[in-house]
């Protein structure tokens, strides 16, 4: 079976000619055609048997296909244009799909189906429902790996394993016009462009749209002109999720590969088209589309059913985790290029700030706003103040507008307290460091769960450096933060049984985030403050701490396996209250979990306990 990707053109237009998948939006057409595999089989070629037909969506774009019942007997021939696969054709028995004639298709996974379901109301009406959990593992969903998604299974997959073909690589100074005319010969849509064995740049077909045919440049002119130079990378034995999240946030879609410094090849976001979270790839393009806060606010509704979508594929908490902070970070990107676009280019350098969960990569569709700004030294309140404070309201009220509700501690970078040059954030640690009380942990534990999502990100580096060194090794700091840390308690009672919350609104619940993820994330900041490490994802400072000896390998795990239990734990519930159009929250009633599920609840809990007191006891004040 032959896969080419590089044919989006003659998809788009039979995409636009389907008289059912023609009722899409002009973009989702274009993505589509941009992100569909090409394919093609001989007579007589299996395209689709068992999991595989039942889980994807198959449209017939030239040829005929036969489909089988489970005897190998036809029972139905299909034409140009049909479309068979998921519960398509279910009353039929069919399992098994084969070329009749040389055919050629595409195929859709089926979160991408049921997404298309959902933009467009109509194609209800011709597209079966798939069953999303189906074909999913029978094992508990409470004791996956991270890395072991049955749908999203990017940790485990490497990079190289998505190359298709050896690298297409041209010298800088090749014409541009010999450039399209290997483009076309290969079937490709973007090229590596190589100088002395090393890459110096890449070309794809957008560039030659938008940078040579729209701009009428002469096309003998060499192709470093209209390159993108030092593009962005990713080692070949990376795990292919890394390449995900590197396109969601640059907005990219193309990314070389590297073995060292020899490239490898390329991959294409169409690479992982089979992957389901690939839709985040094309939910962040969309994002930078966005010219305003409405159209952000239109995307970032979005966001909800890819948590869902995630959800239904059981994606670890981890990998959502990551993915729907990508989309976090691209919306509150936009608004900053948005608000310079509005009031200018910034006066000094800045970097943009995310905190909390947004900071380590575990946000869920139910999130506040926890930013800040950190100021070159250059920063003059008399000169640059109002014009800091201008964009700050504007994408503060902006992620607001898109969802991400006012921080209610006011901890964002409208607040004057947290948009403040290098040299004041530096002061304000040294004390919050030396003089521990309870606003200063707090403090100290909302900066510590940093990282820079766009501006000059060495602001921020150079300053979780210089803090870093005061906080490892320090004791009696330390001690300290163990006692803000062990303030929250798992819900256990005396003899170890779940405890719910006794009155109030949640009544007879317990609330997962606060007595069960956050008590996690606590130890886990605990042990990277002590071994001055700069990981910020609390799963990899479990595992930084496990590698450089500050904690049992494992004790590191158990906490790791508890902490993915609950936060998933916590993602299905607030799945199921999204699709039952209600807002989501934390609070989970344990009479709605299965005797194994309550039983693992509590094993999470107990992990969680007995690492409290050995932090406790080790911290002693």
């Amino acid at each position: 079976m032959n896969e080419d990707a590089g044919n989006a053109r003659s998809l788009h237009e039979a995409l636009s000619r389907h008289r059912i998948l023609g009722l899409l939006p002009a973009g989702i057409q274009d993505a589509l055609a941009r992100a569909l595999p090409e394919l093609s089989a001989a007579a007589g070629e299996l395209i689709a048997d068992g999991d595989r037909l039942k889980t994807h969506l198959y449209w017939l774009i030239e040829g005929t296909v036969q489909l089988q019942n489970p005897d190998g007997e036809a029972v139905l021939s299909l034409r140009p244009g049909e479309l068979f696969g998921l519960a398509q054709g279910e009353s039929l028995l069919v399992s098994a799909a084969q070329a009749e004639t040389a055919c050629r298709y595409t195929r859709l996974d089926a979160l991408t189906a049921e997404a298309l379901r959902k933009e467009v109301p109509a194609l209800a009406y011709f597209l079966a429902s798939p069953d999303l959990s189906a074909h999913t593992s029978s094992l508990p969903a409470t004791r996956r790996d991270a890395n072991g998604d049955p749908a999203l299974n990017l940790m485990t997959t490497p990079v190289s394993a998505l190359i298709k073909r050896p690298p297409v690589t041209l010298s800088p100074h090749t014409s541009i016009r010999d450039a399209a005319q290997v483009m076309s010969e290969q079937r490709v849509s973007s090229v590596l462009i190589v100088e002395q064995d090393l890459l110096f740049g890449l070309i794809t077909d957008r560039d030659l749209r938008n940078r040579v045919i729209a701009m009428g440049m002469d096309t003998a002119r060499p192709i470093a002109d209209i390159a993108t130079l030092a593009p962005m990378s990713v080692d070949v034995k990376n795990p292919a999720f890394d390449a995900l999240l590197l396109m969601a946030r640059h907005n990219i879609h193309h990314v070389p590969v590297l073995n060292g410094q020899r490239i490898a090849g390329m991959i294409t976001a169409t690479d992982l088209t089979e992957q389901h979270s690939t839709s985040a790839v094309y939910l962040a393009g969309d994002v930078y589309k966005q010219t305003t806060v409405e159209g952000l606010q239109t995307v970032a509704a979005k966001v909800k059913r890819l948590q869902q979508g995630l959800a239904a594929a059981e994606a670890s908490a981890y990998n959502t985790g990551h993915i729907v902070t990508a989309i976090t970070d691209a919306i509150t990107t936009r608004l900053l290029q948005l608000g310079e676009a509005q009031l200018g280019p910034a006066p000094v350098d800045y970097v943009w700030v995310a905190a909390g969960s947004q900071a380590r990569n575990e946000q869920t569709a139910r999130s506040d706003q926890d930013n800040c700004l950190v100021l070159d030294d250059a920063y003059d309140e008399a000169q640059h103040g109002a014009y800091f404070k201008a964009l700050a309201r504007f994408v503060c009220d902006g992620l607001d507008a898109c969802g991400y509700v006012y921080c209610p501690g006011e901890m964002m970078a409208l607040t004057d307290q947290w948009r403040q040059p290098r040299r004041r954030w530096l002061t304000s640690f040294t004390e919050w460091t030396s003089q521990p009380d309870p606003t200063a942990l707090m403090l100290t534990c909302v900066f510590f769960d940093m990282r820079a999502v766009h501006g000059n990100v060495g602001l921020l580096d150079g300053l979780r450096r210089s803090v870093l060194q005061q906080t490892r090794g320090n004791t009696i700091f330390l001690a300290h933060m163990v006692g803000n840390a062990l303030l929250r308690q798992p819900p256990l009672g005396m003899f170890k049984g779940i405890s719910t919350i006794r009155s109030g609104e949640h009544k007879g619940t317990i609330d997962l985030k606060h007595h069960g993820v956050v008590p996690i994330v606590d130890l886990a900041r605990v042990y990277a403050l002590a071994l001055g490490d700069n990981e910020i994802n609390t799963h990899d400072r479990l595992t930084a701490a496990a590698a450089s000896g500050g904690l049992n390998e494992k004790n590191a795990r158990d906490l790791q396996d508890a902490l993915e239990f609950l936060a998933f734990l916590r993602i299905q519930h607030q799945a199921r209250q999204m699709a039952a159009g209600q807002p989501p929250d934390n609070h989970i009633n344990p009479d709605d979990l299965s005797n194994f599920e309550r039983h693992q609840l509590k094993d999470a809990f107990v992990v969680v306990q007995t690492m409290q007191s050995v932090m406790g006891q080790r911290y002693r004040m």
